[in-house]
């Protein structure tokens, strides 16, 4: 089968695509045909060996994927979304079946991708660490990234408010999704934050970034809020004072969706699964009820991996990247027009057109 491979820790842009052997099959798992692999910021720390999981030499980065069932515990042919330690770049890859979810008639396959990893951790984040009330604001950093915009979504779901923060070529699209106050990710923000909440600031900052917006960000924290870290795709790893923790009143609180499925010391894959499944048992919910729209910015084949990483470097994406491991040379990129604020908001679809291109 074709695969991305990494031999040794090495960027991203050193990878090569190789003819390897399909990787065996475990008890419990089950073998999938790769439709889409989702691309990250995080899969360069992997393969350059500066993630805090490393995989065993040489090894198949990727995931997140959405695949057809060739064989295991699930009916051959179901098509589903599924988290893996590693492998999903490639045209077959191995899962456990505790962390596969049949895809819902009417969901697009490919922006489905999003399921995996990006819905469940702003979820999660949400849900299970800072627990703001109806009504309440939150603050999203990073809002028009993969988990950006699904904790847009997921902040709305829940009765809250939002308050996205991202580059100004972006806001239409966090407009469409119900962003109530949009700032651009240029400027300072905390007075801003301060004028649109009456001066009581938000009940809890999603903070996707890290970096310098991390100290702002803590400072638009209303009394007994919480910041929660995810992810530091701004460059640099926060730190903060315990005075102003005391002093506001306030709380920082990480969360990492790996931990559930079992990426970390002692995988707790199997003890946390009922959790993991009704998590995104409440995705699926919302996404019926049509108050998530999973986000596809563009798709690539698999050899085009350095172009797809390039958009998310870029900060051009809007959503989730992906690779198609079985297109062949087919591309697939959104239209320009695809986040007017004004295109049909329908159930389970992205919000723009897709199109081959060369």
């Amino acid at each position: 089968m074709r695969a991305l491979v990494c031999e040794s820790w090495r960027d991203f842009d050193a990878l090569e695509v190789k003819d390897i052997p399909p990787p065996p099959l475990r008890p419990g798992a089950v073998r999938l045909a790769v439709e889409a692999a989702g691309v990250s910021f995080a899969t360069q720390l992997v393969v350059a060996g500066k993630y805090q999981r490393k995989p065993p030499l040489p090894f198949v980065p990727g995931t997140e994927v959405v695949g057809r069932v060739l064989e295991g515990p699930l009916p051959a042919g179901t098509r589903v979304f599924a988290v893996l330690d590693w492998g999903g770049f490639a045209e077959q890859a191995v899962a456990d079946a505790i962390h596969c979810v049949p895809i819902p008639e009417g969901l697009p396959h490919l922006a489905a991708v999003a399921f995996p990893i990006s819905y469940p951790t702003a979820a999660g984040a949400l849900l299970w660490r800072a627990r703001p009330g109806p009504g309440e604001w939150v603050l999203v950093l990073g809002a028009a990234g993969g988990v950006g915009l699904a904790g847009v979504e997921v902040v709305r779901a829940m009765g809250c408010r939002v308050i996205a923060r991202a580059g100004a070529a972006k806001h239409a699209a966090l407009a469409a999704r119900g962003a109530e106050v949009i700032l651009d990710s240029a400027l300072p923000f905390r007075e801003a934050v301060r004028e649109a909440t009456g001066g009581a600031g938000v009940a809890c900052v999603l903070d996707t970034l890290g970096g310098p917006a991390f100290d702002e960000a803590l400072r638009c924290l209303g009394d007994g809020g919480t910041l929660v870290t995810i992810g530091y795709a701004g460059g640099g790893i926060p730190s903060v004072a315990a005075n102003i923790l005391l002093l506001k009143n306030i709380a920082v609180a990480g969360f990492n969706w790996g931990s559930y499925v079992g990426w970390s010391p002692g995988d707790g894959r199997e003890r946390h699964a009922p959790r993991v499944r009704a998590l995104w048992q409440q995705l699926m919910e919302w996404w019926a009820q049509g108050r998530l729209r999973p986000e596809l910015h563009a798709a690539y084949p698999l050899e085009a991996f350095r172009e797809a990483m390039a958009e998310l470097r870029a900060r051009r994406a809007i959503g989730r990247v992906v690779l198609m491991p079985a297109a062949g040379g087919t591309r697939l990129s959104l239209h320009a027009d695809a986040h007017h604020p004004g295109a049909p908001d329908r159930s389970g679809e992205t919000a723009g057109r897709i199109t081959p291109t060369a």
